[in-house]
């Protein structure tokens, strides 16, 4: 429907007034700091593609397309590498839904008569696979990451091989059972690492003797995950030694008392994973843990549902991008075929 007036806004104006109803959004918790942010980046590489001084509604579905191909030609300043450091497939897709939120407001606004998303032709580029830090881990190299986290967890501090000219850590610069508590919850809560670092000591809490953890979710949304109890174990022991003794109510403290950032969760995993035995490491990512988590649950036949509000997803179709291929599992499925079972254990 033709809006009743039409605004003519450029580019430029447009993607001012839109970014700053998004970062609006962030006050009411209906989006996340870090994500308004990338809105914001987009839009304003859309600026700079379209020109700024362009009228938002003289853009045509062939204007879109152009807009795409040269984002997805645009070099990624993360990479540092000159050849192959082109837009990656999930990049281009990220852009593409940011600039597609943009135009959707417009025409809800009146700022295009039509929106041109809806006539552009170039179509998202499939993944060209998952990213090897990202994909699940298979059960070995997670319970091999697990193992190692419990035993740092437990055990008692020792000295540390002092490096040449650095002093030895003090005792109460040890961070073990923290880097313990990080990797538990991430391998087998499967948490945002957003979500991690954003606990607070009073997001915990005990009903009936199940130790519970309420996690601020995306969109201002919570959920009450009950803990595994090896994991609740592990909160207990770094709360009552490991966390320092500080006002700050974060769960997740530096050894000088302060919140965690979101960086330095990487660091801690690697860390562990230092500890795992070679034959059962790889590299993963906070993110590449999450996929763990519900790959495992889904695979041993959790509840669809249940794995859905582990994670906090709104929708179950949504559970399809983090359900990674685990080897062996279609061989599994056919030896216990149920159609083949013996009639007494049908």
């Amino acid at each position: 429907m033709r809006p009743a007036e039409l605004n003519r806004l450029t580019v430029r104006e447009a993607a001012d007034r839109y970014v700053e109803l998004v970062r609006a959004k962030t006050l009411t918790g209906a989006l996340s700091m870090s994500t308004a942010e990338v809105y914001a980046r987009d839009v304003a590489t859309l600026v700079a593609l379209a020109g700024e001084g362009a009228v938002l509604d003289d853009l045509t579905g062939e204007d879109i397309d152009a807009i795409l191909l040269a984002f997805a030609r645009k070099p990624d300043g993360r990479r540092a590498e000159p050849a192959g450091g082109l837009q990656s497939a999930s990049s281009q897709a990220r852009f593409r839904r940011s600039i597609s939120a943009l135009f959707k407001h417009a025409t809800l606004a009146g700022w295009v008569q039509i929106n041109p998303m809806a006539m552009a032709t170039v179509t998202a580029r499939e993944r060209g696979g998952l990213r090897a830090e990202r994909r699940a881990l298979t059960r070995e190299q997670a319970q091999g990451l697990i193992g190692a986290a419990r035993e740092l967890g437990s055990a008692p501090a020792r000295p540390e091989p002092v490096r040449e000219g650095r002093r030895r850590p003090r005792s109460d610069q040890r961070t073990e059972s923290r880097d313990a508590l990080i990797v538990l919850l991430l391998s087998t809560v499967g948490p945002r690492v957003s979500e991690l670092v954003r606990a607070n000591v009073e997001d915990f809490y005990t009903n009936d003797g199940v130790r519970y953890w309420r996690i601020f979710g995306k969109g201002g949304k919570t959920r009450d995950v009950p803990l595994p109890g090896l994991v609740a174990q592990a909160l207990e022991e770094y709360l009552a030694g490991g966390r320092p003794q500080t006002a700050d109510k974060a769960l997740l403290l530096s050894w000088r008392g302060r919140r965690l950032a979101r960086g330095d969760v990487q660091a801690v995993i690697d860390r562990v994973q230092r500890q795992v035995d070679p034959s059962q490491r790889r590299s993963v990512t906070p993110h590449g843990l999450r996929h763990t988590t519900a790959t495992h649950l889904l695979a041993d036949a959790v509840d669809m549902d249940a794995v859905r509000r582990v994670l906090g997803h709104s929708d179950l179709a949504t559970l399809g991008r983090y359900r990674d291929e685990l080897p062996g599992e279609l061989e599994v499925a056919m030896r216990t075929h149920p159609l083949l079972k013996p009639p007494d254990q049908r």
